[in-house]
């Protein structure tokens, strides 16, 4: 009886052990939700898109020659303009870099 005891509890501790692998597994595997990541993905493009945009027009305007403004000053301001928007425009890119690293992993 004592061998019959022992050997039921080896063999639940067995059925026990395998049924809490199985479990940590299905919950470690991928889920596949393709069409949520591929929708998350496409917002942050069209933000990413709307946001060069925006930054393009303010170059622009910026750019343009003001009323009383001296050659000195202008080409001053067009360098500092300039210097803002390509960091502006690397940020963006760096962000948008980034998401697509992410999203593959």
């Amino acid at each position: 009886m004592n061998s019959i005891a022992k050997k039921v509890v080896v063999f639940s501790m067995i059925g026990l052990m395998q049924f809490g692998i199985g479990a940590s597994a299905i919950e470690a595997s991928s889920r596949n939700d393709h069409r949520q990541d591929n929708r998350r993905y496409e917002q942050k493009e069209k933000e990413r898109e709307r946001r060069v945009q925006e930054e393009k027009a303010r170059h622009e305007r910026e750019m343009k020659r003001r009323q009383n403004e001296s050659d000195r000053e202008y080409n001053e301001r067009r360098q500092r303009e300039k210097d803002h928007h390509e960091e502006v425009m690397r940020t963006i890119l760096g962000v948008g870099i980034l998401a697509i690293i992410l999203n593959n992993n």
